[in-house]
């Protein structure tokens, strides 16, 4: 599913992003900073992804597992800045579509391919990926329909999520931590998480909290994210999943262990 230019697909996008943001994307011509290119079609493709996060996220409300395996990523996305690999905030634009009422359009009327569910009133979102998602974190801050937990290493890119506040929970982890408090510190901020008691809880799912990722000095192991598949298969809560980082050569097996464990 894609937000290819439809005036529906902005609406969505405008839920979580400035029109000013929309016309730069839309606009480019070159590299938005250092860490963020400019690449011919890169609007498409940064609307392909966030249409496959909502469209994860409605099979999810519909009772199938499903993830988003689509790039780029999104959680460093700002309202009104790509920054981080990622042009559009893909998880913060599905939880506001959830809370929207997924599977209604913006009229009010049932779409053709998907079920009327009925509208979320809260959207927990765990973002278990290395870095801050800090774009997620700045959309989400003082909505008290969302609760957003990160866990991430600190200091690392990009220098934020050091503190909690209002519905945003942050779990720094200071580089080579021991792999078994990581997963402690993992765990425990799912509990909290589910405490919230969501109607639905979103995933950003990075893989690069792993030992051997070039761009980070965590401890997790292929096992360990498997563990994390196994927390959410035994939630009794509808979980969307959508990929954020991961830049080893073992990507593909991690990817595929968490997923084995989840599936069950």
């Amino acid at each position: 599913m894609g937000l290819a230019g439809a005036e529906r697909g902005d609406r969505r996008l405008l839920r979580a992003h400035s029109r000013q943001h929309l016309q730069r994307i839309n606009g480019a011509r070159g590299d938005f900073d250092p860490d963020t290119p400019f690449y011919s079609n890169i609007e498409t493709y940064a609307r392909y992804s966030a249409g496959s996060a909502i469209a994860v996220t409605r099979k999810a409300l519909a009772g199938e597992r499903a993830i988003s395996l689509m790039r780029p990523p999104g959680h460093h996305a700002t309202r009104d800045r790509a920054m981080g690999f990622c042009y559009f905030s893909n998880v913060a634009i599905a939880a506001f579509e959830a809370l929207a009422g997924a599977g209604i359009d913006d009229a009010g009327r049932p779409e053709s391919s998907t079920p009327a569910t009925t509208k979320m009133e809260r959207v927990g979102i765990w973002d278990f990926d290395g870095h801050h998602g800090n774009g997620t974190e700045a959309i989400v801050a003082y909505d008290d329909r969302i609760q957003f937990v990160s866990l991430h290493q600190f200091p690392a890119y990009p220098g934020s999520g050091a503190r909690s506040f209002a519905n945003i929970n942050n779990y720094p982890i200071a580089p080579f931590t021991p792999r078994k408090e990581v997963v402690n510190i993992a765990k425990r901020s799912l509990e909290k998480l589910v405490k919230f008691r969501p109607d639905l809880l979103l995933i950003s799912a990075g893989f690069d909290a792993y030992a051997r990722d070039p761009l980070l000095q965590l401890t997790l192991e292929h096992e360990d994210f498997s563990k994390f598949g196994e927390w959410l298969r035994n939630i009794d809560i509808p979980v969307a999943v959508v990929l954020e980082g991961g830049y080893s050569d073992d990507l593909p097996e991690l990817i595929d262990g968490f997923l084995t464990t989840w599936h069950g």
